[in-house]
């Protein structure tokens, strides 16, 4: 999927595993078997080769890389064996990232003590790159794309159609109204416009185009009302700090 942002073009490629599922990867990492196109197993380029990655030692600062590289905005799940363990052995390096890189291959690595990964370990990742703000709950409010940041969703062009998708994606169910919220003439932002056909199961799947300026902000009221896990959890339930 090419992607035109600010007159540049950015290349995030799309492929279906071998289970049939949909994943979004670089040429250095991937989230394959996942639910959606930004989750799924962390899976790491090597040597031409892919490898897994055990989840001993990677933390969230690792995750806000990996998420940030596939742009799918921020890590909202980390978890163990969450989407299986995979056909791929293990890399033999840890990850020590601050968090502010740009890919997973650029942070710091050490080699790993152990060179095998217990069973349920391999990391499975999910990263959210729509969220809704200013609503009154998480499923209504004003729609926000991660495009290198968080940009405001033209609202002139917005249709049920499109805030079906959203609604989908964020698990909110259907989408109830579309809203817009009117903005300032003299407003130039760097916004983009977003054309669904309501079958895609995330917004990354629609055509996306970058706009300078938009008189308008879309909003969408879903069905649900459902609270999302905001923090980055490890399989024992508590908080990696």
């Amino acid at each position: 999927m090419l992607i035109n942002i600010s007159g540049l073009m950015f290349l995030f490629l799309i492929f279906t595993s071998h289970s049939g599922l949909t994943c979004m990867f670089t040429d250095s990492v991937r989230l394959v078997d996942g639910d959606g196109l930004c989750s799924g197993r962390l899976e790491v380029k090597s040597h031409q080769s892919w490898t897994s990655v055990c989840e001993t030692g990677f933390d969230q600062q690792d995750a806000e890389v990996v998420c940030r590289e596939l742009g799918c905005g921020t890590p909202v799940n980390l978890q163990g064996a969450l989407f299986g363990e995979g056909k791929h052995p293990f890399g033999t390096k840890d990850f020590q990232c601050k968090g502010t890189e740009n890919s997973l291959l650029t942070c710091s690595t050490s080699e790993r003590e152990e060179h095998t990964c217990a069973h349920g370990k391999a990391v499975g990742l999910t990263c959210q790159y729509v969220k809704l703000v200013d609503g009154s709950s998480r499923c209504a409010g004003t729609v926000m794309l991660y495009d290198k940041k968080w940009r405001t969703v033209e609202g002139n062009a917005w249709s049920i159609k499109d805030a079906a998708v959203v609604c989908r994606q964020l698990d909110c169910g259907s989408a109830v109204a579309v809203t817009n919220k009117n903005l300032e003439m003299t407003t130039s932002k760097d916004d983009v416009r977003i054309s669904c056909s309501g079958s895609e199961s995330g917004l990354k799947e629609c055509a996306v185009h970058d706009i300078s300026w938009s008189l308008s902000s879309a909003g969408v009221i879903c069905s649900g009302n459902s609270v999302p896990q905001k923090e980055v959890w490890r399989t024992s339930g508590e908080k990696n700090d």
